[in-house]
């Protein structure tokens, strides 16, 4: 089960009205068309303010969030990026060009994620046929990142920590595919931790098309999720406490203590052997 949503180019650089430079970040799609993003100078662009990019234009509306604002275009927003704007790469990934690429899962389909879902970034068109030679069956759900997937937890608690709401859309097609997978005796492995928020949201809600902030901590009992490919996160990310509540749940454990031992092993592991981290790391696959 993988995770379709495309990177769009989600940062734009343009002018104001007056000459001077600015830029904007698109964080996630807004229910009524416009964007959530974030905007430099913030302070000097009031509510009303345009921003030439290219040849459109981006108006800079009201404040939505911590940080950022509400932004319209002049057509349709992901045709604008694409045509002028840039891929939102990590900091740490300082080339541009082919790179560019290569944050993006060959299977992307529908714009809209302002960061990759990184576990699918492992998979070549090579590597899909030979898993469909062996039997293995591919389905795609959407979920649209935004950056607040990766930030830092909130607050010294872990239920002081906020997911932000996400789209998402999960077809009549795969969700077939998850009743026959089952019905076979198959398993359903979620690629990444944005593919597995979905079939949770699913399992919880029944609800195919929407909005999720599911935050997954330990303990929880997966209902979808047979098996999960997944990077290695950093420390103190909602990411991690995900992984540890899916090992946690497929041990049996009753305490999230056993769970992280394990976890933690495993990293261990990882960096002795010099494993990579990071958008562009190694993956590990939990049963």
């Amino acid at each position: 089960m993988v995770n379709d949503s495309r990177v769009l180019r989600a940062r734009g650089r343009g002018r104001q009205r007056g000459g001077g430079a600015a830029e904007i970040l698109l964080l996630r799609p807004m229910p009524d068309g416009r964007w959530e993003a974030l905007v430099r100078p913030s302070r000097r662009l009031r509510s009303g303010a345009s921003l030439q990019i290219g040849d459109d234009v981006a108006t800079i509306q009201e404040p939505v969030g911590e940080g950022t604002r509400a932004v319209s275009f002049s057509r349709d927003a992901a045709d604008v990026m694409s045509a002028h704007g840039e891929m939102p790469l990590p900091p740490y990934i300082h080339a541009g060009g082919s790179t560019d690429d290569r944050y993006q899962t060959v299977y992307a389909d529908p714009p809209g994620s302002s960061a990759a879902p990184t576990a699918g970034l492992h998979f070549t068109p090579r590597l899909l046929d030979e898993l469909a030679a062996q039997g293995v069956g591919r389905a795609a759900l959407t979920l649209h990142v935004g950056l607040d997937t990766f930030k830092p937890l909130d607050g010294t608690y872990v239920d002081e920590h906020a997911i932000h709401r996400e789209w998402y859309e999960l077809p009549p097609a795969t969700r077939e595919h998850i009743e026959s997978t089952r019905v076979s005796g198959g398993r359903v492995v979620a690629v990444g931790t944005t593919t597995t928020r979905v079939l949770e949201t699913f399992a919880r809600t029944s609800e195919s098309l929407g909005w999720t902030d599911l935050y997954l901590t330990p303990p929880h009992r997966f209902e979808l999720v047979d098996a999960l490919i997944t990077n290695f996160h950093l420390p103190q990310s909602s990411l991690l406490l995900l992984v540890t509540a899916f090992l946690q749940d497929g041990m049996g454990e009753t305490s999230a203590l056993g769970a992280r031992d394990t976890l933690l092993a495993a990293y261990r592991a990882a960096l002795a052997d010099d494993y990579r981290f990071f958008s562009f790391g190694d993956a590990m696959l939990i049963v």
